[in-house]
């Protein structure tokens, strides 16, 4: 009662600025968990605060204030079918609730409860680009990463040199939340970690490690495959994606899966006539689809309005989705692997052998748990794979590399990488755009400029610590 009337008073506190969150009970800090931007489809910038009181907090835009819409509601969900065993699996609760503002493009300010907002650049100088960032516990592979040891799970560290770098961008390339199945008794290395799906993993494995760099730059976020709806999809539609949230798109109702693991793309401007392609490949898999199947009618589909988006700018296009479609991956057996097989097919439906259509100039990945930079001697975007975030590295790719094209009809021509946890910083220049590889520390290992669909990077082959 004494909450309600406290907002029921805020909210009388109006005047010919608007709502004031001087005396709103909702806007104070001790309620308010963490306030961030999330930038969608052609630029839009929301605004959202997560918090543990009952009704949204005012945002400050300027000098108007306003009350936030609720986006999600606080609650336990029923027990869905999961990627883990029933028996490693629970109910999702989620005791906070989440909020949002559109934030108008001129907008020259904002703030929650006193927290200054980061707000969306028209021409990005300087973007952080990470992924794979959350700390593995997952029962069905027995990998159970250190995460109480900040050498082995560094994301605390590469989010504050990150920031330090002062972005005005961070696009974080999917896979944000591991946590999936209790830490074993007796193993030191989690011990006491939260598990599963609700806020307390989402909080440890993204939020609280990665508070300084939510705070330095608004984000781009691409969905990976942690986030489909069997794993960490109720997580990421309520915190994370950028579209609206609704009941089919939630991930709570398994029964709504094909419809919530697939969402359209989008680009978000960069100014100078660049732009991001975001694609959501979170449902992609490994093995080869039928042509028939509707995943892969969806992702040609999918891949036909990238081709309308990318023809749309006079600059370039850089394709950003969580599966590398022209990497390569070691696999647990020591196998050497190409790119993803499913997005491939798809690609090559719509594309032929280029897959990409004429205006891709880069493409932007993770997954794959190292960093890669790869160019090529065929007609083919330049890549970088920048999945080296935190969660426990990819087996080293073999130097040199052996003669496999990473798809039919591909042939690399240079290749830059490194299994050092790290992040990339793509920057603009006079020239153009020049992506350095950070280690967690802020070491470069290597620096790597843009000539149209390559790149030139000052260091070739593997790269140690």
């Amino acid at each position: 009662m004494q909450k309600l009337m406290g907002l029921a008073l805020a909210m009388l506190v109006a005047g010919c600025n608007g709502l004031s969150d001087d005396n709103d009970e909702a806007s104070q800090p001790e309620y308010l968990q963490y306030s961030y931007v999330v930038v969608g489809a052609d630029g839009a910038a929301v605004a959202r605060a997560i918090s543990t009181y009952g009704a949204c907090p005012i945002i400050n835009i300027g000098s108007v204030g306003k009350r936030m819409q609720l986006r999600a509601g606080s609650g336990t969900m029923p027990q869905r079918p999961t990627a883990s065993a029933p028996a490693d699996s629970k109910p999702s609760d989620f005791p906070v609730i989440t909020c949002e503002a559109t934030l108008p493009a001129d907008a020259a300010s904002a703030s929650i409860g006193g927290q200054t907002l980061p707000l969306p650049k028209a021409q990005p100088q300087r973007i952080v680009i990470l992924g794979d960032t959350g700390c593995r516990m997952k029962k069905a592979d027995n990998a159970f990463q250190d995460c109480n040891n900040a050498d082995q799970w560094p994301l605390a560290r590469i989010a504050a040199t990150a920031a330090s770098l002062k972005p005005d961008l961070v696009l974080h390339v999917g896979d944000y939340h591991y946590r999936e199945t209790a830490c074993p008794e007796g193993n030191a290395g989690c011990k006491d970690s939260p598990w599963g799906y609700g806020w307390d993993t989402w909080q440890a494995d993204l939020f609280k490690p990665a508070a300084p760099l939510l705070e330095a730059a608004p984000w781009v976020v691409v969905r990976g495959n942690h986030e489909e709806c069997a794993r960490a999809g109720q997580g990421w539609f309520r915190f994370l994606a950028p579209e609206p949230y609704t009941p089919a798109r939630s991930c709570n109702d398994a029964g709504n899966d094909t419809v919530a693991n697939l969402s359209p793309p989008y680009a978000v401007p960069l100014g100078g006539g660049d732009q991001f392609i975001v694609f959501d490949s979170s449902k992609a898999g490994f093995a080869k689809l039928a042509v028939d199947d509707p995943k892969s009618l969806n992702y040609q589909q999918q891949m036909m309005s990238v081709a309308r988006l990318a023809g749309g700018v006079r600059g370039g296009s850089f394709f950003a989705s969580h599966h590398p479609v022209l990497g390569y991956e070691v696999l647990d057996n020591g196998k050497l692997v190409g790119g993803n097989v499913p997005l491939q097919d798809a690609m090559a439906q719509v594309n032929g052998l280029a897959y990409y259509p004429a205006g891709i100039q880069l493409a932007l990945h993770g997954h794959v748990h190292s960093f890669q930079a790869l160019t090529f001697a065929t007609d083919h975007p330049a890549t970088i794979v920048s999945g080296n975030g935190g969660d426990d590295v990819s087996p080293a790719l073999p130097s040199p590399l052996p003669p496999l094209a990473p798809a039919p009809g591909v042939t690399l021509e240079r290749i830059t990488h490194s299994t050092t946890f790290g992040f990339m910083l793509m920057e603009r220049g006079g020239n153009g755009w020049t992506y350095k590889a950070y280690t967690a520390g802020g070491k470069v290992m290597a620096t790597c400029s843009q000539q149209g669909r390559r790149l030139l990077c000052d260091r070739t082959g593997r790269i140690a610590a």
